[in-house]
């Protein structure tokens, strides 16, 4: 199966200065089928990567428990934790999706000239891999130095250096795979990209399977190494055969008309968004660093787990986002933000589903999954208890990462030659919202995180989280607005309230269910059933159209007779 869409094959796009023309009737369900198989094949691998990396943290509970032989390996984490939004997911596709629809958009309109899409490699791919091994250098050696910036109350720091300058390793393969899986997802090629963690935390999985006992929890951190190089080759080849089909009959030539500018600037909110959000990560492990042993690990896995909550919504916006960039590169303001405010109602019922069913099994689901080798159960109930307050901003973390995505996209990497150099280079207040925006959440992270901290231990932490990022999630809603993407607020918040009512109701009957169940796995599946199906009715009563439309069409399908075989045979003619 493949979710490669011909470039050819799409409409030309009208120029920026003219609005493009809406899709007529017949694009429309061939665009929804497009974006459900590609969902369908970004959903289904993306969810054997994170099976793989539960996996993964299953293994390094069971080898390693929670003791300062793992705050050490998670402090050196930090390394490609930090690395994966920026250089992956976040930061890079911000900048290099909308870059890339630009550039499709320059080649529909002059499909005899220079390829843009080449030319835009050769002008940021080379300036890259030197950033990134200038980085990756300088991250090694600096290591001792980051781990006491970090986490400055560990006992032990060696093992956390030795382990930072392994994951230092990451920085250059992460940034290629980025760059290459921003690329074809623009080029509406989603199966490569969506492979990638699969291939990481094979890397890791192979690593600690074969070396724990030799290595320790090193292990582990040759494994992130090892499984960052596999991202990375496994792009290559569906790079290049794009590329190459692409720019079959466009080679550039030297010396030709540049249609698109580097804008370096632009770089920098971006990249500054990306580093304060997960600046949330770094206070947590320096305000945890002083508390007891095992605590950052506790909030490592509790983090883990509320995370798979946000899987499916993340994915929606994965394969949405090269629509979203298509429509404001062409100019057509209306469908990207109808695109967003469905992807605001679709993100938010699938996160507010997955936390209903955390806030309800929570201590089933960790005794299910983690409770066994050296993890025990004070470990479970710590983390249990960390999932619950973290779930509290899970909503609010899939809101911004629906609406930064079309807020950066109106500053892309690169402008068109056309534009006036005044009006395509400047950066202005605006393309720094997001970062003031997160700047303040995290003033409101750190405030809760320091009041409570000292009453509440491990549970202020998240609590500071989940304030903080709700904080941004309010702020950015209002950016967007500003930048152009007119949101209809009272549609978005009415859908919203109505889905956050189901969600709290099946939580309590989820809940109230786990409880009369024996045992952490009857517990899970009892109360994860009555949440599904609490949430599923709850849902269509409220008006929730997100849950109500699948839900009647359910309905219906189900009442729907089923031919019989002599009413299928009847009118078809008879003998030969």
């Amino acid at each position: 199966m493949t979710t490669e869409q011909p470039v050819a094959a799409a409409p030309a796009p009208a120029p920026t200065a003219v609005p493009a023309p809406r899709p007529g009737p017949a694009a429309e369900p061939a665009r929804r089928g497009f974006l459900a198989k590609a969902f369908g094949v970004t959903a289904l691998l993306s969810a054997a990567g994170s099976g793989l990396g539960l996996l993964r943290d299953l293994l390094l509970a069971r080898y390693f428990g929670a003791n300062q032989g793992t705050d050490a390996f998670l402090v050196a984490w930090t390394v490609p934790e930090t690395a994966a939004p920026l250089l992956i997911e976040d930061a890079m596709a911000f900048l290099m999706v909308p870059a890339f629809s630009l550039a499709l958009v320059l080649r529909e309109e002059r499909p005899h000239g220079p390829d843009p899409v080449r030319q835009l490699t050769r002008s940021t791919l080379p300036w890259l891999l030197l950033a990134l091994c200038t980085l990756s250098g300088g991250v090694a050696l600096g290591a001792p130095q980051l781990v006491d910036l970090l986490a400055p109350g560990l006992a032990d720091p060696r093992l956390a250096v030795t382990c930072t300058r392994i994951t230092a390793l990451t920085i250059l393969p992460f940034g290629v795979a980025g760059y290459l899986a921003s690329a074809l997802r623009a080029l509406h090629s989603f199966t490569a990209p969506a492979v990638i963690y699969v291939m990481y935390n094979l890397g890791i999985l192979a690593l600690l399977l074969s070396g724990h006992r030799l290595l320790g929890v090193r292990s582990a951190a040759i494994g992130v190494a090892v499984g960052s190089a596999l991202m990375a080759g496994v792009l290559l080849l569906p790079f290049a055969r794009r590329l190459r089909s692409g720019g079959r009959r466009r080679g550039l030539r030297r010396g030709s008309a540049r249609r698109l500018v580097l804008i370096p600037l632009a770089l920098l909110p971006v990249a500054a968004f990306t580093l304060t959000r997960q600046a949330q990560v770094f206070i947590e492990r320096y305000l945890g660093s002083a508390l007891p042993p095992g605590t950052i690990s506790h909030l490592n896995y509790a983090a883990k787990v509320s995370q798979l909550a946000m899987t499916s919504a993340i994915l929606i916006v994965t394969v949405t986002f090269p629509v979203v960039a298509r429509a404001m590169a062409a100019g057509d303001f209306t469908a990207a933000r109808d695109r967003v405010e469905k992807d605001l109602g679709q993100a938010a019922a699938l996160v507010l589903l997955g936390t209903a069913f955390l806030m309800a099994c929570a201590p089933a689901l960790v005794a299910l999954l983690f409770e066994r080798g050296a993890f025990g159960p004070a470990d479970t109930s710590a983390t249990a208890a960390v999932i619950r307050v973290y779930s509290f901003g899970l909503p609010a973390q899939a809101m911004i990462g629906v609406m930064v995505r079309p807020y950066f996209c109106v500053r892309p990497v690169v402008r068109r030659a056309d534009v006036p150099r005044a009006e395509g280079d400047r950066i202005t207040w605006l393309d720094w919202y997001p970062v003031g925006a997160m700047l303040l959440g995290l003033a409101v992270t750190v405030a809760v995180g320091v009041g409570a901290t000292p009453h509440f231990g491990a549970l202020g932490l998240a609590a500071g989280n989940a304030a903080g990022i709700t904080t941004t999630a309010a702020l950015l809603m209002r950016g967007l607005m500003l930048r152009g993407v007119a949101l209809r607020l009272p549609l978005v918040l009415g859908g919203q309230a109505r889905l956050l009512a189901a969600a709290v109701a099946a939580a309590g009957l989820g809940a109230l269910a786990a409880r009369t169940a024996a045992g952490p796995l009857p517990a899970a599946l009892l109360g994860g059933t009555t949440v599904l199906l609490s949430f599923a009715a709850l849902g269509a009563l409220f008006g929730a159209a997100e849950v109500r439309g699948p839900v009647l069409g359910l309905l219906a399908r189900a009442r729907r007779p089923q031919p019989t075989p002599s009413t299928a045979d009847e009118g078809k003619p008879h003998g030969r």
